[in-house]
């Protein structure tokens, strides 16, 4: 016991020391502590996800959540307002592209049925919030390229599981309802994102009351747990309702709230030291969510690792050019569109959807679980490489030339930092 709770105290500062790293070197913090997590677990054993219990699945979900909720905060919903048709039309396009090729790949390669492949593509369908979310604040992108990431994270977040639970129920029931999976998929959206302004607001309402009690500093992400739960309980998305809520918090003058007479002297918005406080547990969490991911990997055999990587460089390309169509506009800088192609890392959704084909005796379902995990792992490092590997002139050049932009960076782009106190 006194082992563990030393490791755990010395991986938050490692985690420390890797995230300064990632600011001098490009290195990403988060590549590090996943490979520490297979190091502890696949490779040499030492601990397994089945040892964390239900505390590890229910880690990850905390982390996501977290994670969402604060990225919100950061968000200007003028800018959001401007992205929402890039991001709509990146989300949409680079999910359905992806789709088309895992499926095409795993039917050919893996040999499965036109369903089950359909069900690997879905589940790799999408970008890891959990991922894009960290990587995109430590990069300082400037604002709408950073809104674009956070928000296709998300949407392709609850596209995948939608997805898969539909393809799932038409596989085993045989309830092949177009209509309703896209009218379930629209309901997860609309009424999340409803959910959360509206907690948003009669948050903001009550904040100023519940500040008079001692200790209260975690109030509002214990809100947060309870907007998403409930949510999730009526069968939409927490993880959005999450991000509404976020956004709603810090934005709320934009709604005409704080000119709303008698209103107004009931709102009390989050200060620096509130905002302060997110980012901290978005560290601790990303530190721990890593690692515990790093654990959950499972090595299958050679082939499915093959076809992951097949899988994985075959979706970077379309990103990479399907980017140069979609940021063609001169005010995205050379930076930003490039490491915007870079952003398709899979994770925590994958992982979990990945073990339901197998639960539900769906034929080729460990040859899905073993590729997506191996997919997890190679599109988070490929990603990270990238990101790396941009500093150097002679790739710059590179996605000068195939991004059509201008080369080098010179001009100083505004960071994606959270808003001051409204």
């Amino acid at each position: 016991m006194s082992t563990t709770i030393l490791v755990i105290g010395l991986m938050v500062f490692f985690a420390h020391f890797l995230s300064l790293q990632f600011s001098r070197t490009n290195i990403p913090d988060v590549l590090v502590l996943m490979v520490i997590g297979i190091l502890l677990g696949p490779l040499l054993g030492i601990v397994s996800p089945d040892d964390f219990g239900k505390v590890g699945s229910l880690l990850a979900t905390i982390a996501l959540v977290v994670i969402l909720f604060e990225s919100g905060t950061s968000l200007d919903l003028d800018v959001l307002g401007h992205s929402i048709g890039t991001t709509g039309f990146l989300a949409i396009a680079c999910f359905v592209l992806t789709i088309i090729v895992i499926t095409a790949v795993g039917m050919y390669m893996l040999e499965l049925h036109l369903m089950p492949a359909l069900l690997l593509g879905l589940t790799l369908g999408g970008t890891s919030s959990a991922v894009v979310i960290p990587m995109v604040s430590a990069l300082k992108l400037s604002e709408k390229p950073a809104t674009v990431l956070v928000l296709e994270s998300a949407l392709t977040d609850v596209l995948c599981i939608v997805g898969v639970f539909a393809l799932l129920q038409i596989l085993t029931q045989g309830d092949v309802a177009a209509g309703k999976v896209v009218g379930s998929v629209i309901a997860a959206l609309v009424f999340a994102a409803v959910f959360g302004v509206v907690g948003g607001i009669g948050w903001l309402l009550v904040l100023g009351k519940v500040r008079d009690f001692p200790n209260t500093i975690s109030s509002t992400l214990a809100y947060v747990f309870i907007v998403y739960g409930a949510t999730e309980v009526l069968g939409f998305s927490g993880a959005i309702a999450a991000l509404a809520l976020g956004v709603t918090l810090t934005n709320f003058h934009k709604f005409g709230l704080d000119r709303i007479p008698n209103l107004d002297k009931g709102i009390e918005p989050l200060n620096e030291v509130d905002l302060i406080f997110y980012r901290e547990a978005v560290f601790l969490l990303k530190t721990y969510f890593f690692v515990y991911l790093g654990i959950s990997i499972h090595f299958g055999a050679v082939l499915p690792a093959t076809v992951a990587i097949v899988m994985v460089l075959i979706v970077y390309v379309l990103r990479l050019l399907l980017t140069r169509v979609v940021f063609r506009d001169p005010a995205y800088t050379l930076r930003d569109t490039a490491i915007t192609s870079m952003m398709a890392p899979k994770g925590l959704a994958a992982a979990v959807l990945a073990a339901l084909p197998l639960q539900y005796g769906i034929d080729g379902g460990e040859a899905i679980r073993d590729t997506t995990y191996m997919v997890v792992l190679f599109s988070i490092s490929l990603s990270a490489l990238l990101v790396m590997a941009y500093p150097a002139p002679l790739v710059r050049s590179f996605y000068s030339r195939i991004l059509g932009k201008p080369p080098g960076d010179t001009v100083k782009v505004p960071a994606f930092v959270p808003p001051p106190d409204a």
